[in-house]
């Protein structure tokens, strides 16, 4: 069965930094990968996605410049890497992928950006 598994989420001054990781349990290298995240009452906005092959990164508007996705293709994990947080930042954060046959999602993680 496919699964996401993600780490990485807590609390982060702003100014600050954080890595969010999402691993690919049994499943292909093949397809995109990325990050929604939904603040409490507010919609859910899409972040950042990665093509599987050949590493072809898209990011949402508010977040680019300051977040970068990436990929461990021998591991089938996506990285996402957050700096120079905001506290408009402050989310649940949701890997997806599609690997062929629609998507999947992983259990979310939050990250909470606050002095």
């Amino acid at each position: 069965q496919l699964e996401l598994v993600e780490s990485g989420g807590g609390l982060v001054q702003p100014g600050g930094s954080l890595r969010l990781s999402c691993a690919a349990v049994r499943t292909t290298s093949t397809g995109f990968m990325g990050w929604v995240r939904q603040a409490p009452g507010g919609p859910r906005e899409f972040v950042a996605q990665i093509l599987l092959v050949g590493g072809q990164p898209s990011y949402g508007d508010s977040v680019k410049d300051r977040f970068t996705i990436s990929r461990v293709s021998a591991n089938n994990t996506v990285y996402l890497q957050m700096t120079n947080v905001k506290p408009e930042d402050t989310a649940v954060y949701m890997c997806y992928g599609n690997f062929g046959s629609g998507v999947i999602w992983g259990q979310g993680t939050q990250v909470t950006v606050s002095s």
